[in-house]
């Protein structure tokens, strides 16, 4: 934590005028020692006109994303009012659980969109873990897009403390939302067989209606297709756009169902592309 929080000093140093920067680190320390939670809120409510919300320029190493673990967070294209209140809830004092929860928590009442941007992006760093997932699940339930966007994108708090369901939520939501889902840490070790169900019960839905189905869709059902629901893979195989077919032959790489392995030896050039790792989820877009 002591390395985040000097990386990200480090950051905002370099974007903030002098006196920018004087008034924050001088709210920080208030921070740091009031026993009640005055100068915090005063703070985190004028940091955006202190500080601006442009993108934050550095000259330091890029950030890496695979294999964030809890208590790392992603920072690289924040604004800088978003960065420097981040980086002030770093700064309460987590001794005291009780205390710790009531001024973290007492943040989220009220607050504006790009207060809650930052509380959702600070999850991963929070103290106490554990006591933060309703809170994650209430954001996943919101309308605001920003919001979404900073519980799902490069946020490894859900990865790790969502339980199955309200994580299963998530990407649902991301799905219906339209959100790039390929930027949800995590999303292919936590596919799960009850996901999968929910999302072949979307894609019909779609279907229904008359709309395309993100291929990202299938890349979290290869492990649970079987009689039920491979005629939903032969169906874009069949008669699926070129990336609903490489879509169809990523899923069933990933089956043992013996039916969709047949599938995937008929892949032809999209199979040859798939093994030489040409193909995958990661390019194969939405």
């Amino acid at each position: 934590m002591n390395k985040q929080i000097t990386y990200i000093e480090s950051v905002i140093r370099q974007n903030l005028n002098e006196e920018s920067w004087n008034w924050l680190t001088d709210k920080a320390g208030q921070v740091r020692k009031e026993k009640n939670a005055s100068a915090l809120h005063e703070a985190f409510a004028l940091i955006s006109k202190k500080t601006g919300n442009k993108k934050v320029e550095t000259n330091t190493p890029a950030q890496t994303v695979t294999g964030m673990e809890p208590g790392e967070i992603y920072t690289r294209d924040w604004p800088i009012d978003r960065l420097s209140r981040v980086w002030l809830i770093m700064q309460i004092d987590p001794s005291d659980k009780k205390s710790y929860l009531a001024k973290t928590g007492n943040l989220f009442s009220g607050a504006s969109m790009n207060e809650l941007v930052a509380l959702y992006s600070a999850l991963p760093i929070l103290a106490y873990p554990q006591d933060w997932k309703m809170r994650c699940a209430e954001g996943i339930r919101s309308n605001i897009g920003t919001v979404l966007e900073a519980i799902m994108y490069e946020n490894a708090y859900p990865f790790h403390f969502l339980d199955e369901a309200n994580f299963n939520q998530m990407v649902l939501k991301a799905f219906f939302t339209e959100k790039n889902v390929d930027r949800i840490i995590g999303i292919d070790q936590r596919a799960n067989g009850e996901l999968a169900h929910i999302l072949f019960d979307y894609a019909h839905e779609r279907w229904a209606a008359g709309r395309a189905v993100n291929p990202q869709l299938w890349r979290l059902t290869g492990r649970y297709i079987n009689d039920a629901n491979f005629p939903d893979l032969q169906r874009l195989w069949n008669n699926g756009s070129e990336k609903e077919k490489k879509a169809a032959v990523l899923a069933c790489s990933q089956s043992e169902y013996e039916p969709a392995r047949l599938l995937w030896e008929e892949g032809g050039d999209i199979k040859k592309e798939i093994a030489e790792r040409r193909i995958n989820w990661h390019n194969l877009g939405s």
